[in-house]
């Protein structure tokens, strides 16, 4: 397949970032924008300049994770200026979603597959990204016309690959299963396989308790032979610390590093680390 000039701009639009992650699902309900931003505060906390693309269309839910639904993209000479995330003094944190371009929270994103594949390659072409460690991009559920549309778009780009989040249960599982196939017919390296829900950490005397089994997501990665990034357990105090961010006069991302699950991410980040994927700039 030859190079239009489409792909030339996409690449010059990502040639100052190193590192290019995609976060993808089997199925809906598994906490995979959860994995996302607990991705990139864990990256921020290291350092690290990172950005977030959300190209989940129909479920745009990432602005609403970082505390920053009130907000807008702003357009330069240059092309859409990712909003920016108060990250204090730890590297940087910046995010590109449709929700931004939504009148409300409860708005409906109607679209056929050309409108959706149009907005993406906007987003790949038209933002101005500068200079980034980390680009992590938010994918729908399945293997729909969104990824179908990234692969391509991401095919000169050499991303390092993906992370892929599953929860314990049977029926997640063999989801994504055809996750990993859609990885291989498309050629994006498998970074590894999240188990998030694995268990329930009381918030009243932190035992865990796995409610939904354990254990899946690393069967799953031994079966394909490719690598366990670790399990991620419910922590309603996450989810507390989300929703009530905005009434608390620290950033979000210290309130993050004082959680329990901050520990766990470090491991998981470690783990994709350690795998010396080359910088692409």
């Amino acid at each position: 397949m030859e190079k239009t000039n489409s792909d030339d701009e996409i690449t010059r639009t990502l040639a100052q970032i190193k590192h290019i992650i995609l976060i993808l699902s089997g199925k809906g309900g598994v906490g995979k924008s959860s994995v996302t931003t607990q991705t990139a505060l864990t990256l921020c906390a290291q350092g690290f300049k990172v950005g977030v693309l959300d190209i989940d269309l129909t479920g745009p839910s990432l602005p609403r994770m970082f505390g920053i639904e009130d907000k807008s993209i702003y357009q330069s000479e240059e092309g859409w200026i990712p909003v920016p995330v108060d990250v204090g003094s730890e590297g940087s944190l910046s995010l590109i979603s449709l929700g931004f371009l939504l009148n409300s929270r409860g708005d409906s994103v109607v679209w056929r597959g050309p409108k959706k594949t149009a907005m993406i390659k906007q987003f790949m072409s038209d933002v101005k990204w500068g200079q980034l460690d980390y680009l992590l991009i938010d994918t729908p559920p399945g293997t729909s016309d969104e990824h179908i549309s990234i692969a391509e778009q991401l095919r000169w780009s050499n991303p390092d690959g993906a992370i892929i989040v599953t929860t314990p249960q049977g029926i997640s599982t063999a989801d994504v299963k055809k996750e990993i196939n859609f990885c291989k017919k498309v050629n994006f390296k498998i970074l590894g396989i999240v188990e998030n829900m694995s268990g329930f950490i009381c918030p009243y005397c932190a035992e865990c308790t796995n409610i939904f089994s354990s254990g899946g997501g690393k069967k799953l990665a031994e079966e394909f032979d490719v690598p366990y990034l670790g399990n991620v357990p419910i922590d309603p105090k996450f989810v507390e610390m989300i929703e009530t961010q905005d009434k608390s006069n620290e950033t979000l991302l210290n309130l993050y590093i004082n959680a329990s699950l901050y520990q766990i991410f470090q491991t998981i980040i470690k783990n994709i680390t350690d795998q010396n994927i080359p910088s692409r700039s």
